[in-house]
């Protein structure tokens, strides 16, 4: 008979241990049996819970996105006025919990997996689109036409420091990591000045 409440423990245990998996491996070159076993369960059961690889590293891209988001929203909570929030979004973005070795590790990988998953490109091109929209949002009143360039420079700088940091071996500089954006976003604000 199974334990009432068991089931999303048990999920949870699964992508932790699918992130942290991905992030030691560097690569989605892990098996299911390892998951499961870093999770302390049978890989029948990680099979039982999602019905293949692909979509535990799915659950993994969720959680990660979904924790992204609450640590963004965090950084934003109180913080009033265009500026500050704009900076919120940057900090928010290197939230010590996104911007651990295992997490950053296996953003790089989703991306990997997007090229040939269709839903893995989805859930990037929310993150994307979420973030464009709140960058472009909160440019406007500083840079007004050109908020959507500024935006998506900061974007790809943001992504960018992320694969830089997954090429370091050990573990990553958070503060020199949003230091590189805001020095960007203070020369586009300082020349529409």
């Amino acid at each position: 008979m199974p334990k009432l409440g068991a089931e999303p423990i048990r999920k949870a245990a699964l992508i932790q241990a699918t992130i942290a998996c991905v992030g030691e491996a560097r690569s989605l070159e892990v098996t299911v049996a390892s998951i499961a076993k870093r999770a302390g369960m049978s890989s029948a059961l990680a099979h039982h819970y999602f019905g293949s690889k692909e979509q535990i590293f799915l659950a993994a891209m969720r959680s990660i996105l979904t924790g992204y988001g609450h640590e963004v929203r965090q950084a934003l909570h109180d913080v009033n006025g265009a500026e500050p929030r704009l900076r919120a979004i940057v900090t928010g973005s290197f939230a010590p919990s996104s911007f651990r070795r295992e997490a950053i590790s296996a953003w790089l990988n989703f991306y990997v997996l997007a090229q040939k998953n269709a839903e893995a490109r989805r859930l990037l091109g929310i993150y994307q689109r979420r973030l464009q929209s709140n960058l472009v949002f909160n440019l406007r009143p500083l840079v007004g036409g050109h908020a959507v360039a500024v935006a998506r420079g900061l974007g790809a700088l943001i992504d960018g420091v992320y694969i830089r940091a997954a090429l370091v071996d050990g573990p990553s500089d958070r503060e020199a990591a949003v230091g590189i954006i805001m020095e960007y976003l203070d020369r586009e604000l300082e020349g529409h000045r």
